[in-house]
């Protein structure tokens, strides 16, 4: 049958005899259950609205908050863990959670929120939650025919959630037959269409609804969702798939629900992150959005630079820590993280709550983030410079560096990039950047040129600059589509050469030198090759002997970077294989490269005579 209008119900100014819900968030505000400031902020805000939401047409029903808060632990068994097999009994976030989603109502009867945002630590038990919220939804909640759709990045995101919902239909009922055999599958109660691991959906004979995974971009004909899941958010690399969901909800005369989760984001994952913020200002009341219910479980900015040793924070960001999370398992990966770079920023984010880092980095990102800093070119000149450069075939990335040696030998980089205005915003959409945000951004140099390609004496005409007001030794360039540079240096009359080897005469100008890109080592007397180059970088940043100017475009190219190995172990950056364009760190290995071993005392990188291509048996006899 279908959902009735539930009796208005409001509490008085004194709130009287308290429901679940409202009394977790006089918990947390009264400091009972330890919260960060946006968990703090979704209880003031649910008092507030106890208080005052009338006004705005909104109403707070305890009985449909009771209904479903009580579904879980009446149906559902526990699937995993060392309590498999209890019943499900909703965890005290979980509770304020599911009780704001369906206790607060509009004048109309029909569920107040449309969205919403529910970010933890990674081990919360959201995946659990969001599954049995679905078949409740789709199954209980009382609305014919009900849609709920599990939604993912891949079908293996996708099937995260809805799997829980396959292995809850079927176990056994709490308080059910004492036969292990009495399930919601074998009452009836649900259909599961698919075997074992390969299930793909749920059915609910009696009303009609449905309970479906699809994968990101999957499409099915003429959706009516009363619900959608979305897990893993921060693995999305695109919202399109959210807001077609979204608006699908929208559309719905009455309730509907787009419910997104996430561990929170690293920050070179934008759809996560520009969503999160989102929700954030939401709770706090930066937005008024009476549609949206957010609640972001963080360890506070204050207690970031201590959290591996402060255990007394750790709730803030792992709301079943101690219940269902056993507090052994984080502090073994603090006690990693604490000697273990590679693993810090990974440990702080996906269980503290604490927005850095990218997914994945192809070096220690604490190093990384080490040597990130304000490089001022004006603060630059009189030292020796070195240049490198990276065209974009089209209308991708071009990327300039400049890389500056000071008294002491720290080497200091700065990159500039150019990218074309139209397609602009499509472009951002694919390589899940705010190149549009950026271009427009004073403090980032990025700039956008009109036309459909980049016009290369932009570029030309920046390095003419540079060396006009700087000492610069030389530019490394990739070979490709450097023709197209010097054509335009041409054009605006700024001399250069190509230099081909010390037996060839010097030109006029500035010297250009090819710069190898893959794996291929090349022997000859300093020459600039991607091993080397690599090498050279890690050094430098490792020892923290470079300062590298703080830029996101820079950021978001190393956030992209995946290196490529041979047999012997010689590395380059593979393009075709990185998450994203990569040309500004491509640039300043370069351009690193090309300092570190022109400085005063470098040493020539040692080789082994079996691998250089000239070597022959005939010289063994020498020995």
């Amino acid at each position: 049958m279908e959902r009735k209008r539930p009796a208005r119900q409001t509490p008085t100014s004194s709130l009287g005899p308290t429901d679940p819900t409202t009394q977790y968030a006089l918990d947390v505000v009264a400091g009972k259950i330890i919260a960060g400031e946006h968990q703090l902020a979704a209880a003031e805000r649910h008092l507030k609205d106890l208080r005052d939401g009338q006004k705005r047409g909104l109403y707070w029903s305890p009985k449909d908050a009771a209904l479903a808060v009580g579904f879980a632990p009446a149906v559902l068994s526990i699937t995993a863990g060392a309590a498999e097999g209890r019943p499900f009994n909703l965890l005290p976030w979980q509770v304020f959670c599911t009780g704001s989603l369906f206790g607060w109502r509009r004048e109309s009867g029909r569920m107040r929120f449309r969205s919403a945002w529910v970010e933890t630590g990674k081990g919360q038990a959201k995946s659990p939650w969001m599954a049995a919220t679905g078949l409740y939804m789709g199954g209980w909640y009382g609305v014919k025919r009900a849609e709920v759709y599990s939604i993912g990045q891949d079908r293996a995101t996708a099937n995260v959630l809805f799997k829980d919902a396959v292995a809850m239909c079927r176990a056994p009922i709490p308080g059910g037959e004492e036969d292990d055999e009495d399930s919601l599958v074998s009452r009836g109660d649900v259909i599961i269409r698919g075997e074992g691991d390969n299930a793909w959906k749920i059915e609910f004979p009696e009303i009609g609804g449905k309970f479906q995974s699809l994968a990101n971009g999957q499409a099915i004909s003429g959706p009516r969702p009363i619900m959608v899941a979305a897990d893993e958010i921060h693995e999305f690399r695109t919202n399109d798939s959210i807001e077609t969901w979204k608006r699908a909800i929208a559309k719905m005369p009455g309730d509907g629900l787009m419910l997104l989760g996430t561990n929170t984001p690293a920050s070179t994952q934008i759809v996560g992150t520009e969503y999160s913020e989102f929700y954030q200002k939401v709770a706090t009341g930066e937005i008024n959005d009476d549609e949206a219910f957010a609640f972001i479980c963080r360890v506070d900015k204050a207690d970031r630079d201590s959290v591996f040793d402060n255990e007394a924070v750790w709730k803030k960001s792992l709301p079943a820590l101690g219940v269902t999370f056993p507090i052994e398992n984080i502090r073994g990966e603090v006690n990693t993280a604490r000697v273990l770079l590679s693993t810090s920023f990974s440990v702080k984010r996906l269980y503290f709550g604490i927005p850095i880092g990218a997914a994945d980095f192809w070096i220690a990102e604490d190093a990384w983030s080490a040597v990130q800093g304000r490089v001022d070119p004006k603060e630059q000149r009189g030292r020796k410079c070195w240049l490198s450069l990276d065209l974009s075939d089209k209308n991708d990335l071009t990327a300039l560096s400049a890389v500056w040696a000071d008294h002491s030998g720290h080497l200091h980089a700065k990159t500039w990039y150019w990218t074309t205005k139209e397609g602009l915003e499509a472009r951002a959409l694919s390589d899940n950047a705010k190149y549009v945000e950026w271009s427009q951004d004073p403090l980032v140099d990025l700039t956008a040129v009109s036309g459909a390609v980049i016009d290369k004496t932009f570029v030309a005409a920046e390095v003419k600059k540079l060396c006009a007001e700087h000492d610069v030794e030389f530019l490394a360039f990739d070979p490709a589509g450097m023709a197209d540079f010097i054509g335009a240096c041409e054009q605006i009359g700024f001399p250069v050469w190509k230099y081909e080897g010390p037996d060839k005469p010097e030109g006029q100008g500035l010297k250009l030198i090819a710069h190898g890109q893959g794996k291929r080592v090349v022997f000859e007397d300093r020459a600039l090759c991607m091993p080397r180059a690599i090498e050279r970088l890690e050094d430098r940043i490792l020892e923290r002997s470079i300062t590298i100017d703080a830029s996101p475009v820079t950021y978001m190219c190393a956030g992209n970077a995946l290196v490529d190995a041979d047999g012997q172990g010689n590395r380059a950056f593979d393009k075709k294989r990185s998450r994203g364009r990569i040309d500004g760190l491509v640039t300043i290995a370069m351009a690193t490269c090309a300092a570190a071993d022109g400085l005063p005392g470098a040493v020539p990188v040692p080789t082994s005579a079996w691998d250089d291509p000239s070597f022959s048996l005939a010289d063994l006899g020498a020995f």
